[in-house]
């Protein structure tokens, strides 16, 4: 990098985007936990992988900062923990933030000062912030309106725990192949 980070609003918004992504991890471990517990094992699943992409993020964010001297942290960080439905709303509150805020902001100021590359990196984890917002809408929408294991026309269920499949307008109550509850099973997706 040709021109010094070191003092750069650039530089404080790469120390505070990585201890976000850092503490986001830790947070969406501690709500796949949560709704492990309440039984709906895709959400547990889904805020495990999105805590493996906000790993990413902060790796990301720190590569930049790397061969630079230690900054200080400054930015508030949620940390809220509740029911799985508390948790999906603070998740998309956090999320849109990142991607509507805080890293359009952070890329604008980058390019400014002359980052091409860190604006560049803000910008393409804009994408996956929006994409998790998103997906955390749909699964909160679902859980609202009861619909997380029951639509209105016949769809194909698979159980996530041994791989049956299940037709119909519900999930069944427990597998009939290996008796986990129904929370175990998630629409079939086949779009590869």
């Amino acid at each position: 990098m040709n021109k010094k980070l070191k003092g750069t609003k650039t530089e404080q918004n790469l120390i505070n985007s990585f201890a976000g992504e850092a503490q986001a991890r830790n947070r969406y471990t501690y709500y796949s936990k949560i709704a492990k517990d309440e039984g709906y094992e895709q959400i547990a699943e889904i805020f495990l992988s999105t805590s493996e992409n906000e790993l990413e993020h902060a790796k990301l964010f720190y590569k930049h900062l790397a061969n630079n001297p230690l900054g200080h942290v400054d930015a508030f960080y949620p940390y809220e923990i509740g029911t799985t439905e508390d948790n999906l709303i603070s998740a998309i509150s956090g999320e849109t933030e990142e991607f509507d805020v805080l890293y359009k902001e952070a890329e604008q100021i980058a390019k400014d000062e002359g980052f091409e590359a860190i604006a560049n990196t803000f910008h393409n984890v804009r994408n996956s912030e929006e994409h998790h917002a998103k997906r955390y809408k749909e699964l909160l929408k679902n859980l609202k309106e009861g619909t997380l294991f029951s639509k209105n026309s016949e769809e194909m269920w698979i159980c996530r725990k041994c791989g049956y499949v299940h037709r119909g307008k519900s999930a069944p109550e427990h597998c009939p192949n290996c008796l986990h509850p129904q929370g175990y099973f998630q629409l079939l997706c086949e779009k590869y």
